[in-house]
C-alpha cells in the first residue's frame, strides 16, 4: 500500500518535472535559472556574510553568524546521510537528456542548493525581518532553478527547503534569542 503510494507520488513528480524542464523554456528563463542555481553554490554566503560582519554590530553580527554555522553544522550531516540513503537518480540521468549544467553528484533527493538556501533565507528572515520577501524570493529562486536547469524533480527541492528551514529554525533556537 505505501509502496503504491510512493510509486504514485513518484510518477506525479516526474510529470511535474516535465512540465517545467523542457526545450520549450525561454532562453532568458534558462539563464535566470543558471543564475540563481550559481548564487546557492555558496560564493554569496561569503559575500554577505562579509557584508553583515561590516554593516552590523558586534552582538548582533556574532549571534547572526553562529546561528548560520550551527543551521549548517545541522542540515549538512542530515543532507549527506538522506542523500546516499534514499539515492534518487537525478531526472537528468534518467528521465531527459541535456541538463543545463553537470551536478556535483550523482542523487538528487534532496537538493543541497534548496537546502543551503533555505539554511540562509529563514534565518536571515529571523534576524532581519523587514528583508523577509527578498531573502525568501532568493531562496525560491534558487530552489527552482534546480528543477528548470534539469538536475532535481520538485519534491527534491520542496523537502531541501523544508529541511533548511527547519535546522534554520532550530539553530536560532540553539543559539539563542536575537
Amino acid at each position: 500500500m505505501a509502496n503504491n503510494i510512493l510509486t504514485k507520488l513518484a510518477k506525479v513528480d516526474e510529470q511535474l518535472f516535465l512540465s517545467v524542464f523542457n526545450d520549450a523554456s525561454p532562453i532568458w528563463l534558462r539563464r535566470s535559472a543558471l543564475g540563481f542555481s550559481k548564487s546557492g553554490d555558496g560564493g554569496l554566503y561569503v559575500v554577505l556574510f562579509l557584508g553583515f560582519w561590516w554593516f552590523t554590530e558586534q552582538l548582533h553580527f556574532q549571534q547572526l553568524a553562529m546561528s548560520i554555522l550551527v543551521g549548517f553544522a545541522i542540515e549538512r550531516p542530515i543532507y549527506f546521510l538522506a542523500k546516499k540513503r534514499i539515492a534518487r537518480v537525478r531526472p537528468c540521468d534518467c528521465l531527459v537528456q541535456g541538463a543545463y549544467l553537470v551536478p556535483s553528484d550523482q542523487f538528487s533527493l534532496p537538493s543541497g542548493h534548496s537546502a543551503g538556501a533555505f539554511v540562509v533565507a529563514t534565518i536571515l528572515t529571523i534576524y532581519f525581518p523587514e528583508l523577509a520577501v527578498l531573502w525568501l524570493m532568493w531562496a525560491s529562486g534558487v530552489a527552482a532553478s534546480r528543477v528548470i536547469i534539469g538536475v532535481h524533480y520538485p519534491a527534491d527541492v520542496v523537502i531541501g527547503a523544508v529541511m533548511g528551514s527547519s535546522c534554520a529554525v532550530l539553530a536560532v533556537m540553539v543559539v539563542g534569542s536575537i
